[in-house]
């Protein structure tokens, strides 16, 4: 069995067993560079319903399906779009999940507020600009990806250090190392979102976190002098 696809199965499967998309609302993907395709969910296929098979794979240099007897996913241009503006993302993940979607809704990026949002999220999580009215007309999946790969370009955002985003008026976008970590980060997104409106129901105008402790918490997780964790053990001859 194609192990991409069984990736890509297993963490469609995951988005759904940790109630981040219900019914068909969610789609993971993976792309493999080297073979310059990427594997994603076939579009209304229920999750428990699922199989390596099933999963089509589509051209990272066209982005049409090239293997597969199913439609792929009809988010499939968007995760082609961010596949090639975003070189080092292994794995994408779009959900519907409820706290994260009502930032998307209420066109409100989720500020850091703590250390929590910190540890994953370089600063705050980014939404989007409204689509236009002819972008939605003309190919809308396709121009969800280039709205996307806009902001963090007009933004100086990282995608590395900031890995998603919530579109304007629709739902959440992670990427990662790969579909798994994808889903991961969108697990997390879905969290920091859930205690965003929390704390900002408590205190509406409550302060940020600082930006040195934002630093603290990113940099002992992420990059070359990360400290969380345990050191890699050398392989035993």
């Amino acid at each position: 069995m194609n192990p991409l696809k069984v990736s890509v199965c297993e963490a469609n499967k995951e988005i759904n067993r940790i109630q981040l998309a219900i019914l068909t609302w969610g789609n993971a993907s993976q792309v493999d560079r080297e073979l310059g395709v990427f594997a994603i969910k076939p579009s209304g296929v229920a999750y428990k319903d699922l199989t390596p098979d099933m999963i089509p794979l589509i051209s990272l240099e066209t982005g049409k399906k090239v293997e597969g007897d199913l439609n792929p996913s009809s988010d499939t241009p968007t995760h082609w779009h961010l596949y090639r503006a975003f070189h080092e993302v292994g794995g994408i993940v779009h959900t519907h999940s409820p706290h994260a979607t009502a930032w998307s809704q209420a066109r409100m990026e989720i500020p850091c507020l703590g250390t929590t949002h910190a540890d994953s999220f370089y600063g705050p999580i980014p939404c989007t600009r409204p689509l236009t009215a002819e972008e939605i007309q003309s190919d809308y999946e396709l121009n969800t990806g280039k709205v996307i790969a806009e902001h963090f370009i007009r933004s100086g955002l990282n995608p590395l250090e900031v890995p998603g985003v919530l579109v304007s008026a629709h739902a959440p976008f992670t990427w990662g190392k790969n579909a798994m970590d994808a889903v991961t980060n969108a697990q997390i997104l879905e969290e920091v979102a859930r205690m965003a409106i929390s704390t900002r129901t408590l205190n509406p105008e409550g302060p940020v976190a600082e930006p040195y402790l934002i630093e603290k918490h990113y940099t002992r997780k992420h990059g070359k002098d990360a400290t969380y964790g345990q050191p890699q053990q050398e392989k035993q001859s």
